[in-house]
């Protein structure tokens, strides 16, 4: 009996994944839960993150993970040995955001890769996102080094943990759906369409690339001979030109996944069980929602400001705490970049409104003066038909004092505030 091999694009420490990594805590059975920090070793933060990543697995998922610190492969062997006796034991491991070429560094000629295998031997579960996600195939991506060096496309060679376990030969990529660009593709784990491509012509014949989408997870077990597809995206299968597509809530024979990375099997094969229909807020009819950091902070922002349109106070101030609670959730996915920046600047201009709203108020200031000045224009305008001028202009006067500015017209006299020219 074997385990099951999790590869996540993205969000492995994000709320999205909370409910998935629960369920793979609960099956993996008896035995510590442990993560390597070696991805982000060479971080000058790696303390905070491997402490963010710890609260995570605590607060959110309720399950406590133990650290197997292995940030560098000279590490004292006192803490080596300690690392692999935690993995050799462990019955859930995890690695995610960082370098996958430093991960690779440090992994390679070491007993990691082993321990890997060994877990997965043991029925226990080895969850890999991001940047360790892209050490499992045969061929990896060297991300940093292509898209923010320069170096021309090439492949670093990986652990190839996936044809250990199923035998299938692949480039494993993550961030597969990457939207970060902007209007500059950022697809495919930032190589882009055009860097992918060349990157597709130095592989090997038979070998295809395997993409798996951001806030999305496979899972591969090996006993089931099947894969499944989890979370907000897909999983996508590219070999000789073709391209196949299994939607979250999908699944797939690991015989004809290898098939069709090795371009054997035909493009258009299905997979065995169809997606969950998919609701209009984002969620399958299981109950799953996969939303960003983005679309929360987009939704409570709009929340937000037809609070303030409406004149409620409390439906705005309960839009804004939400949202920080929102970024509390979030601060524990160390690769939400821009999301969470923009998150947070939602939350400050939110800031700046209610402020602004506590000095003039919620309500429209026209609406709150028109009765009262409405009373002294109909007294102007009894003055003025008695004749009495002098006290027409005077309440006139008074209203200027005070910023109304009152014009006479053929229909009667209308008031609006008065502007400095």
């Amino acid at each position: 009996m074997t385990g099951r091999l999790v590869i996540m694009g993205s969000g492995e420490t994000a709320p999205t994944m909370v409910k998935l990594h629960r369920s793979l805590i609960e099956e993996a059975g008896s035995g510590p839960r442990a993560m390597l920090d070696t991805p982000f070793g060479f971080q000058a933060n790696a303390d905070d993150l491997t402490a963010k990543i710890q609260e995570y697995f605590a607060d959110s998922v309720g399950s406590p993970i133990e650290v197997a610190r292995w940030r560098r492969r000279d590490e004292p062997s006192a803490v080596r040995e300690r690392a692999l006796a935690l993995l050799q034991r462990a019955a859930f491991v995890f690695a995610g955001p960082g370098s996958p070429t430093y991960a690779l560094k440090q992994w390679e000629a070491t007993a990691v890769p082993e321990t890997f295998l060994d877990v997965l031997g043991r029925a226990g579960t080895v969850v890999l996102g991001s940047a360790a996600a892209v050490t499992t195939g045969a061929w990896s991506v060297p991300v940093y080094e292509i898209y923010k060096v320069g170096e021309e496309p090439h492949w670093v060679e990986g652990l190839d943990i996936l044809g250990s376990l199923t035998g299938i030969r692949a480039a494993v990529i993550p961030h597969f759906d990457n939207k970060e660009g902007g209007r500059h593709d950022t697809r495919f784990c930032y190589l882009g369409e055009d860097r992918l491509e060349v990157m597709e012509r130095l592989l090997p014949e038979g070998v295809g690339v395997l993409g798996v989408d951001e806030h999305t997870a496979i899972i591969i077990d090996s006993d089931a001979d099947v894969v499944t597809v989890h979370g907000a995206g897909g999983l996508t299968l590219r070999s000789g030109g073709r391209t196949h597509v299994v939607p979250s809530g999908g699944s797939l024979p690991l015989g004809e996944l290898g098939g069709l990375l090795s371009g054997v099997s035909p493009a258009s094969a299905a997979p065995v069980v169809a997606a969950a229909p998919r609701t209009p807020d984002g969620a399958d009819e299981t109950g799953d929602a996969t939303p960003s950091l983005r679309s929360v902070a987009t939704e409570l922002r709009a929340r937000f400001d037809d609070a303030l349109a409406g004149g409620d106070a409390d439906g705005a101030m309960e839009a804004a705490l939400a949202l920080e609670e929102a970024i509390q959730l979030w601060s524990a996915d160390t690769l939400q970049g821009a999301d969470l920046s923009m998150a947070r600047q939602a939350l400050r201009s939110m800031i700046v409104a209610l402020a602004t709203a506590a000095q003039e108020g919620l309500r429209d200031p026209r609406a709150l003066l028109d009765p009262v000045v409405q009373v002294v224009l109909e007294a102007r305008a009894r003055a003025r038909s008695a004749g009495d001028y002098a006290t027409g202009d005077a309440l006139r006067d008074g209203l200027m004092a005070a910023g109304i500015e009152v014009r006479d017209g053929a229909t009667g006299s209308l008031w609006s505030f008065h502007t400095a020219d």
